[in-house]
């Protein structure tokens, strides 16, 4: 039975609550006074700010208000600031009103969008209020994580709803609010409605504080022998957190029957080279690693196994305090400073209870503890104290350890201060954009008091405001100038004195917001050129957002073998230093995409809110034939391939739904599904929820499969070919670069040794002074494949200066074993003349 099978036929408030209440009774739960009281003010039609400690089950208190709602016949909002929480509350809230009620628009993907339940980012449910204002068709905003609304470039959507939605029942949830008097008046004043603020001080479970003066490895040995596992290590770098999870392996975390469990639980699940093997070591030892940088295979791996209480030990980020599904009885605090970008400082209130109060199990746990670790420098102190005794002489011979130079100490008067501090107060965020004007006079009425409206009563003080109205102003110019919109000499029929003259697709400003230039900018290219299909990838790339980690690392290399040449040709130091300063990473295209842009924007200026930025990541992959843990390898990213695989991802998924299907040559088809078949065979569960979400089963039932395995690489044969090519042609490319020793490496076992090379690269160069290795050399044309059952025979031909075509490789494809590795696994057999 779903919660929606118990919806009253007359929706008043004692009939709502009963209803609600009878389903909670039926599931065994029993609600907190806190969640009680918002529940009756949310069926009496109050606003709600409820700001209670996690773990106090604000979660059952959406899906009362949501619940609510829908018995009324109002459409409600679910809001929450990143896609994953979003998709993971769109599947809870299937379960309990059923899959025709729960809709999600994420701008990625959107599914049953017209459902009276919509789960959304933050940013979709403030374009909505932008575009349609007051007459918008929201009755009621669940806004989750609500202290995001201080976030400095993103707390504007959390804003705009409550200052364009005056019909709509606010439900404003954290655990971090800190004082809330402002949002309750203007909440109240906006609205007509009455608002309720229900807080509580009382967690569920309870928490234990304390201050450690022990190393490290004794603190957890004290936890875990005292019951209080699972432990949750935070850090505040993801190299921090791999580190420490294995310097956690000299500790005996698991007993051997638990070790097995984990075993059979991990099953056939694949662990790729680099950091997968390292993950499959840590797990096996009862130790799991989350940060944002892991794959989300790895990282659901973990939360997994967490979740059957085989996991002892997390080491992790601070990732934890958004809405980590893993369960914690024990937080410890590796510092109680982080780096913000900007500088090294300590906590923020509002950041330290987030994390803080992850601890404890509400119906698990009786208690919760957190435990902060003393800086290194006074730990050792505080030993050399106790090896001191009572020894008056001893402890006066102590030569304490100062602190690193630089460092930004913490205390335990540090500690006990943000205990006791209450979250620092939300401040305003506001901003204006051109996609903000182009959606408000997109809308019927007088535009320019909407504007009005939006710019002199949001929350930012009147010195601030000012400053908006002049950039709104600008904006507005800027738009009249361009044409995209015109003065009316009289009102229209919806009352428009000024109106849009193109038409705004509804997701313009959310989902890869260049994507309309990049469809502008393909037509620059020429269809026939062996080029064309890796100048649309980077055309796709310089409009999607920058992958940093990657630049940074091919930045390096880059600048790495600029000085081996530059010390080759004897360049002096402060030279090359100048010199360098103009070494970047890779940025194809770069001249003629800018210049395609400055054009563009002149018609379309509200480009301008956007950064153009040309880089090339899968185009480097493609033409270095490299797979994916081949290119995580050679720019040393495994702290960061969840980030490299969800950037592949995104490129992928908008060359297929922005390139136009005119515009797809069987080469850029081949170079697409090769990338689509390189990221399923990484992890799949990206494309299979994108996939499941697109396309929901014929009942509206949305199921998304994250299997451990993959499907077998082979089954695609237009990407498996692909595949096949670029580990072929990558020889061909060490084969250029007389690269004999790289090229026994990847063939030895194929009894291509670094000698057998060094003897084929010898014998062609002594007939031919140059191999080609651009487009026409790696083309289909220069490459046979014979496909028998369960092996492909191949022959990669050599694009020779003289054209003779008669040296090449051959090799034989093992199907079978490609299935098993994801990837095509090629026997070199012959190099040479045929």
């Amino acid at each position: 039975m779903t919660l929606t099978d118990l919806l009253p036929a007359d929706p008043d408030p004692d009939a709502l609550f009963e209803a609600f209440t009878t389903w909670t009774a039926e599931r065994g739960i029993e609600l907190y006074p806190a969640q009680e009281e918002a529940v009756m003010e949310v069926v009496s039609g109050s606003n709600v700010i409820l700001s209670t400690p996690t773990g106090s089950g604000k979660s059952l208190v959406a899906v009362g208000a949501h619940f609510t709602a829908l018995a009324q016949g109002r459409r409600s909002y679910y809001t929450a600031p990143i896609k994953a929480l979003v998709s993971e509350k769109f599947f809870q809230l299937i379960e309990i009103f059923g899959a025709d009620n729960v809709g999600m628009m994420t701008g990625d993907s959107s599914v049953n969008p017209d459902a009276p339940i919509i789960c959304c980012t933050a940013e979709i449910l403030a374009n909505i209020a932008l575009r349609f204002g007051a007459d918008a068709p929201v009755g009621q905003v669940v806004a989750d994580e609500f202290h995001f609304y201080s976030e400095p470039d993103r707390g504007w959507a959390w804003q705009v709803p409550i200052l364009e939605l005056p019909k709509a029942q606010f439900v404003l949830m954290s655990a971090t609010l800190g004082d809330v008097s402002f949002f309750e008046k203007d909440l109240t004043r906006r609205t007509g409605r009455p608002t309720a603020v229900v807080t509580s001080v009382q967690r569920p479970v309870p928490l234990t504080f304390r201050y450690a003066l022990t190393p490290l490895h004794e603190t957890m040995s004290e936890l875990l022998n005292g019951g209080q596992a699972p432990v949750y290590v935070v850090h505040f770098s993801q190299a921090a957190a791999i580190e420490r999870a294995q310097t956690l392996m000299s500790i005996n975390v698991t007993t051997k029957a638990e070790k097995e469990a984990i075993a059979e639980l991990i099953g056939d699940f694949r662990f790729a080279a680099g950091f997968g093997k390292t993950l499959s070591r840590l797990v096996r030892h009862g130790i799991g690693v989350h940060h944002a940088g892991m794959l989300p295979k790895y990282r659901r791996l973990v939360e997994t196994l967490a979740q059957s209480g085989l996991l002892k030990v997390i080491c992790g980020t601070d990732t934890l305090g958004v809405g980590i599904n893993v369960p914690i009885r024990t937080v410890v605090f590796s510092a109680l400073t982080k780096y913000d970008g900007v500088r090294q400082r300590h906590l923020k209130a509002r950041e330290f209870h987030q994390i803080a109060g992850r601890a404890g199990r509400a119906g698990y746990d009786t208690d919760g503890y957190v435990v902060v670790q003393a800086p290194d420098h006074v730990v050792e102190n505080a030993k050399a104290l106790e090896k001191a005794g009572d020894d008056p002489k001893k402890k006066k011979k102590i030569v304490r350890k100062k602190a690193p130079e630089g460092f930004v100490n913490w205390t335990e008067s540090t500690f006990d201060r943000l205990i006791a501090a209450e979250p620092e107060p939300l401040t305003s965020s506001f901003k204006v954009t051109h996609s903000m004007l182009l959606n408000v006079i997109s809308r019927p009425g007088n535009a320019f008091a909407s504007m009005r409206h939006l710019l002199e009563d949001n929350h930012e003080d009147r010195a601030s405001q000012r400053k908006l109205i002049l950039r709104a102003i600008a904006i507005y110019r800027a738009l009249l100038a361009a044409g995209v919109v015109e003065r009316l000499p009289e009102p229209d029929e919806q009352g428009r004195i000024i109106r849009l003259t193109v038409d705004l697709q509804f997701d313009f400003a959310l989902n890869q917001p260049l994507s309309p230039f990049a469809l502008a900018a393909i037509d620059l290219f020429d269809l026939e050129s062996p080029s064309y299909p890796l100048d649309v990838v980077s055309t796709v790339e310089a409009t999607v957002d920058n992958p940093r980690p990657v630049l940074s690392q091919q930045q390096f290399k880059a600048r790495g073998e600029a000085v081996n040449a530059m010390k080759a040709e004897g360049i002096e130091y402060d030279e090359r230093m100048e010199l360098l300063e103009n070494v970047s990473y890779p940025k194809p295209l770069e001249e003629l995409l800018q210049g395609a842009f400055h054009s563009y924007r002149q018609g379309h200026p509200w480009v301008d809110d956007y950064e153009l930025s040309p880089k090339s990541v899968v185009r480097d992959m493609y033409e270095r034939a490299m797979n994916f843990v081949e290119y995580i390898g050679f720019y040393q990213l495994a702290r960061s391939e969840g980030l490299v695989l969800r950037y592949l991802a995104d490129v992928y998924d908008a060359l297929r739904h922005t390139v136009p299907d005119e515009a797809k040559t069987e080469p850029l088809q081949d170079l697409i599904e090769w990338l689509g078949e390189l990221v399923r065979q990484v992890d799949s569960s990206l494309l299979d929820e994108w996939e499941a979400l697109r396309h929901p089963g014929e009942e509206g039932q949305v199921e998304v499969r994250q299997p451990a395995v993959p499907a077998g690489v082979t089954r695609n044969e237009r990407a498996f070919r692909v595949l096949v090519r670029n580990e072929l042609f990558r020889r061909v490319e060490l084969f250029g670069r007389r690269a004999w020793n790289v090229l026994g490496e990847l063939d030895a076992a194929s009894g291509w040794d670094a000698e057998a090379w060094q003897d084929a690269i010898e014998g062609y160069f002594e007939e031919y002074e140059t191999l080609g290795t651009g487009p026409d050399a790696r083309g289909p044309a220069l490459i046979i494949i014979e496909q028998e059952p369960d092996v492909w025979k191949v022959r990669q031909i050599f694009d020779d200066p003289a054209g003779d075509h008669d040296w090449g490789i051959s090799a034989e494809v093992d199907l079978a074993a490609s299935d098993e590795a994801g990837s095509a696994v090629v026997h070199v057999t012959e190099v040479g003349a045929h």
